[in-house]
């Protein structure tokens, strides 16, 4: 006799019914235990002495279900599926089966033919793992950047987000900063603060947002490059765009690891603004460097020291255009009209080319061949226009803006019909003056008319 395979059920039967059987267990513990009837004891115990411990085993284990598909069915259903969807998923493939083919068959026995067939894998066999990269040798060699929208302040603040700058080899946060959206000026001003505590490194890896990367190849103008890239490009920094979040994952972990733990911090700080949390995250960026940080492979320090003047720096962290000159000594920038004051040097420039240099504060700087025009603006209306393409990442920002304009503007008054034809009321609304029913005129009319109905009668 070869080996028979048993569940665990069956076992523990036979081991507490051999006890019965050896007299060291009554029949009512028994039935306790197994959770069993004593009548389906006697049985189980008869079974045992006439066909010994394997009879316990249920008679229809290793047996097919007497409600199974055919097999026909199945080879039918598989050869359809492969002729016609071969490309369908499960539950569609069911659907069309029922629909098209008359086979009413359950999605989930569809599923297990293709998996048994080769037809589908499931989710687990489809998973792909990505191979861990390893940290860079050197401090300062690279350095990942991300933003990531949150709300930092929970119900105490509107949602920001927090610009992040990690170090690859060490895993320190080189800066943090709270800004409103993630935008040319924002990543300006987190730089800034970055070069001057820091120094230059020697390149920064982020996502492919369009503050780092130009997403239209026959983009115009430029060079390729956006106004961050070329403000690297001249601070001799590189930049590199991550082909997935996979590949950026210190500073994506980062994240999750800062909505948790930074959250909690200003909660207990009382921190709700985003004035104070940038105050305050020079004392969290130190203590978690002090907890978290990794010593590099190396201890080179790949920084640079930024050898350049205040106005230098200003000049390059900023947005620079370059504006055709009309006719009239003007050009458009921003929904924004600008004129040339005329000057012996403007008088030249008609048909020419001037630089604008756009600043986080707001100002506008002319220039043409490094020397600064002066001029004059016209249309400062700042609306967004209608349909406008609004990146995901600044959308809160744009609403943000809409609201504050529409807030500012005065409502429109709208004049009805009667207005416009120049009606003229002359008669008060009804009122106190206007109640006919308690009116001391009308009841002693009333009054009277009824007297002379009584005489009459």
């Amino acid at each position: 006799m070869g080996l028979i395979a048993m569940s665990e059920r069956d076992l523990h039967r036979i081991e507490v019914l051999s006890k019965v059987m050896a007299g060291r267990m009554t029949m009512v513990s028994a039935a306790h235990v197994l959770d069993l009837s004593e009548r389906q004891i006697r049985r189980l115990m008869e079974r045992m002495r006439t066909g010994g411990a394997a009879s316990i085993r249920h008679k229809a284990t290793g047996r097919p279900s007497n409600n199974r598909i055919s097999d026909g069915v199945r080879d039918y259903a598989l050869a359809l599926v492969r002729e016609r969807y071969a490309d369908f998923g499960p539950t569609l493939a069911t659907e069309k089966l029922g629909e098209r083919d008359g086979l009413h068959v359950s999605r989930e026995t569809v599923r297990g033919w293709m998996v048994d067939a080769g037809l589908w894998l499931s989710r687990k066999q489809r998973r792909t793992f990505h191979q861990p990269r390893l940290r860079r040798e050197a401090y300062g060699e690279l350095v990942q950047i991300d933003g990531s929208e949150h709300r930092w302040f929970e119900d105490r603040g509107p949602p920001c987000s927090l610009l992040v700058f990690v170090d690859d080899a060490t895993g320190k946060l080189m800066q943090l900063r709270f800004v409103r959206s993630e935008s040319a000026f924002t990543y300006f001003e987190a730089l800034e603060l970055y070069l001057k505590q820091h120094g230059a490194p020697i390149a920064f890896y982020s996502d492919k947002h369009s503050v780092f990367r130009v997403a239209k190849k026959d983009a115009k103008g430029g060079q390729g490059m956006t106004q961050f890239g070329r403000a690297l490009c001249e601070l001799n920094i590189e930049i590199l765009c991550a082909n997935s979040s996979q590949a950026k994952g210190r500073v994506e972990r980062m994240n999750r690891t800062l909505q948790d733990r930074l959250v909690k911090d200003l909660r207990l700080a009382g921190i709700d603004t985003m004035e104070d949390g940038n105050r305050f995250l020079a004392g969290f960026i130190e203590d978690y460097n002090a907890r978290f940080g990794i010593v590099p492979t190396r201890s080179d320090d790949l920084h640079r020291p930024l050898n350049l003047a205040p106005d230098r720096l200003a000049e390059i962290l900023c947005k620079r255009e370059q504006r055709y000159v009309g006719s009239q000594l003007t050009f458009s920038f921003e929904r924004k009209r600008i004129m040339l004051e005329e000057t012996e040097v403007t008088r030249g420039l008609v048909g020419k080319y001037v630089e604008t240099y756009a600043y986080a504060d707001g100002r506008l700087d002319v220039r043409w061949k490094g020397y600064s025009l002066p001029y004059t603006m016209f249309d400062k209306d700042q609306r967004v226009t209608h349909a406008a393409i609004t990146e995901n990442k600044r959308l809160g920002d744009v609403l943000a803006y809409i609201k504050e304009r529409q807030a500012s503007q005065d409502k429109p008054t709208v004049k009805s019909n009667s207005d416009k034809n120049g009606y003229v009321k002359r008669t008060r609304k009804p009122g106190r003056r206007t109640d006919f029913i308690n009116d001391p005129a009308v009841i002693a009319r009333r009054k009277k008319a009824l007297s002379r109905q009584e005489a009459a009668e």
